[in-house]
């Protein structure tokens, strides 16, 4: 038998023993520590630098799709453009755009920190500098859908302002309002995220923005000449390379891939759901494109369709990360389904101009899915049971970013137009931005008039 002091002895040395393993464990735990915490950042940098990497690519595919969509005099025009906006936007982000976007919040409106990425820390520069760059492609994007609204007829030098003041300042402020958290957390929130305001990847930050401009730089400029006959009724203009419109497509549904699951900006677990939700939006968008068009022409529509695609990647955008699979289809489905339908009434009703659909793909279908979210997201969309909370601040967010953006956009447009000019003249645009504003030709020996 043991007695209790015996035992006391003993529970003593086990206790001090244990104390000397924990002692003597605690550096190698730490270490542990700092080495799952050092592997998990340089996942989420080498993830996050790998999708903006796609995203960046998605140029390449809007080139294509609003080139492919329009006449082929104004090809490498339209290319010019696209080429602009990543390398003016990129600059004019990294002086003043994203410190605009992201920095300390002031009042909830605007970031007033991080200029040209100033003051930053040494020890928080590697993921500053892969967080501004994936920031960067996106606003890159929000400009490149303007050009395709104001194709063939824009005047280049006039388009390079246009696409400073949409990088540099009316996409950073509409973007600080539902993102400004994302680098410097709270100091930087925004006054619609802090109501809640759900848009995970940007069908309301960057493509509605991108497409209410659009569409009030369509309206500014006026239609093509020969797009309306003297009665008003509209005439179709066809583009010149359709395959190269669905290659584009095709390279910005693969891009999209960056877009969404990217916004994560962590290499977690959820990746997979959002790529699902993602693609099977685009197929839905496919599908309510192809038969509203089969239905409403009698012939399955190429071009609507591949703005179907187009539609549902943009309607899921903002859901990707909070609805179901079953959920992106629908989305996607009624996306296609109102792309078309909105592309006819600004067309043929308001006598609106857009030649790519810019303005109803991004612009109409941007909306769709900034309220989808209040429907359908798994926590507090109304058909889940939600309320409508959600659906109200949902709703509230959608209109406020067209007024800012159609309204911002009018205004820089007008202005543009009255100083500078922003359409070129009835011969160049006969003769094709290509010579007109460039010199030369994107298809040797295929224009009627010489450089003369």
């Amino acid at each position: 038998m043991f007695s209790r002091k015996s035992v006391t002895h003993v529970s003593r040395r086990f206790a001090i023993g244990v104390v000397a393993l924990v002692a003597a464990l605690a550096p190698t735990l730490a270490y542990a520590e700092e080495v799952e915490y050092l592997t998990q950042s340089n996942a989420n940098i080498l993830w996050t630098l790998i999708a903006a990497i796609l995203v960046m690519l998605m140029q390449a595919g809007f080139g294509c799709v609003e080139a492919g969509f329009t006449r082929a005099k104004s090809a490498g025009n339209i290319m010019m453009k696209n080429f602009l906006d990543f390398s003016v936007g990129s600059i004019c982000f990294f002086l003043f755009g994203f410190a605009i976007m992201f920095g300390l919040d002031a009042g909830g409106l605007i970031g007033t920190s991080g200029y040209a990425l100033g003051g930053v820390g040494e020890a928080d520069l590697p993921w500053t500098y892969t967080f501004w760059f994936f920031q960067s492609v996106f606003a890159a994007t929000a400009a490149t859908i303007v050009s395709g609204g104001m194709a063939e007829r824009t005047k280049f030098s006039s388009y390079i302002i246009v696409s400073i003041m949409v990088t540099g300042l009316i996409y950073p402020i509409s973007g600080h309002w539902a993102w400004g958290s994302l680098w410097l957390g709270d100091d930087g929130a925004g006054w619609l995220e802090a109501l809640g305001f759900c848009d995970f990847a940007g069908s309301s930050v960057v493509h509605s923005v991108g497409g209410w401009i659009a569409l009030a730089g369509a309206l500014v400029l006026g239609p093509r000449l020969g797009k309306y006959s003297e009665d008003g009724k509209a005439k179709a203009i066809p583009g010149h390379n359709i395959p190269m419109a669905a290659l584009g497509v095709f390279i910005l549904w693969f891009g999209w891939f960056g877009f969404n699951p990217g916004s994560t900006t962590t290499a977690d677990s959820s990746i997979g759901l959002i790529a699902m939700n993602t693609s099977l939006a685009a197929c839905g968008g496919v599908l309510g494109a192809m038969v509203i068009s089969w239905f409403r022409f009698g012939k399955p529509d190429i071009s609507m369709t591949l703005n179907g695609a187009l539609a549902g990647l943009v309607g899921i955008t903002a859901g990707c990360a909070t609805v179901s699979p079953g959920s992106s289809v629908i989305i996607g489905l009624i996306a296609g389904i109102l792309v078309v339908l909105s592309i006819e009434f600004i067309d043929k009703v308001l006598r609106i101009d857009d030649p790519v659909g810019a303005s109803s793909v991004h612009g109409v279908c941007g909306a769709w899915g900034t309220i989808a979210c209040g429907l359908f997201n798994i926590d507090g969309g109304l058909l889940f049971g939600g309320g409508f909370g959600q659906l109200g601040v949902q709703l509230l967010g959608v209109g406020v970013f067209f007024l800012w953006a159609f309204g911002t956009g009018f205004i820089v447009m007008s202005i543009t137009k009255a100083v500078f000019g922003l359409r070129v003249k009835k011969e160049e645009e006969l003769k094709g931005l290509d010579i007109a504003e460039h010199g030369s030709e994107s298809y040797n020996g295929f224009q009627l008039f010489s450089n003369e």
